[in-house]
């Protein structure tokens, strides 16, 4: 205290105590906080980073779900094993005459004849015009799989409740003639799927014809 002519007065605060309480806390506050934002325990301040880090973490997860799922459809499909394409080959012993006219064919094991066809030679292009008209319009465009049938087929299924065309393909309904399966799932349709771009793979469309009209149902033993 002090004595002035206008009496005693206080003495006020020291400009360097202020300063030093100002840069105590200034300190104290870099010390809780790093210049990267993150706490000294190497902790992200909330928010900062959170977001970000969650995403990443969660792209990471799709991947390699993503990953996970080819590989197994990978080792399914190795799983299938080759095409039974000898055995599908297999055709009726048959009597002929001098001139190749058949006089008799004799039944495979499941009771049908196996007779093989020529298409070039033995079909009718009229019938073949009708049967991509009805079964495959575009069999010489596609790979095995015509998506645009295959979409078709999911919209009738979703608007109309039931099954109103398969969306299969001549090489898928092959695929089906090799491997006999009576239940219509959607594991079913992938092995068709699957089975139609080996084959497509291994044979010509020709030969694929062939093939499906030797083995293709036409009622009875026709």
């Amino acid at each position: 205290m002090t004595d002035t002519p206008n009496g005693p007065q206080i003495p006020s605060s020291c400009p360097g105590k202020s300063a030093k309480r100002v840069f105590a806390q200034t300190s104290r506050a870099s010390t809780h906080f790093g210049a990267a934002g993150k706490d000294v325990d190497g902790r992200d301040k909330p928010g900062h980073d959170g977001g970000q880090s969650r995403g990443r973490h969660f792209l990471s997860a799709v991947a390699f779900t993503f990953i996970l799922a080819i590989i197994g459809f990978v080792a399914w499909v190795y799983s299938l094993g080759p095409l039974p394409l000898d055995e599908a080959r297999r055709v009726s012993t048959t009597v002929v005459d001098r001139n190749g006219k058949l006089l008799r064919a004799y039944a495979m094991a499941d009771g049908l004849w196996r007779l093989p066809v020529e298409t070039k030679t033995d079909v009718d292009p009229t019938y073949l015009k009708l049967l991509f008209a009805y079964e495959d319009q575009r069999f010489y465009a596609h790979d095995g799989i015509d998506p645009l049938a295959l979409g078709r087929a999911a919209v009738q299924l979703a608007t109309r409740g039931h099954i109103v065309s398969g969306g299969s393909t001549i090489s898928m309904q092959l695929a089906r003639l090799m491997e006999p399966r009576r239940q219509r799932s959607l594991y079913a349709k992938l092995r068709q799927m699957v089975r139609a771009i080996e084959i497509e793979r291994s044979m010509s469309k020709e030969q694929i014809l062939d093939l499906y009209l030797a083995l293709a149902p036409y009622g009875g033993n026709l």
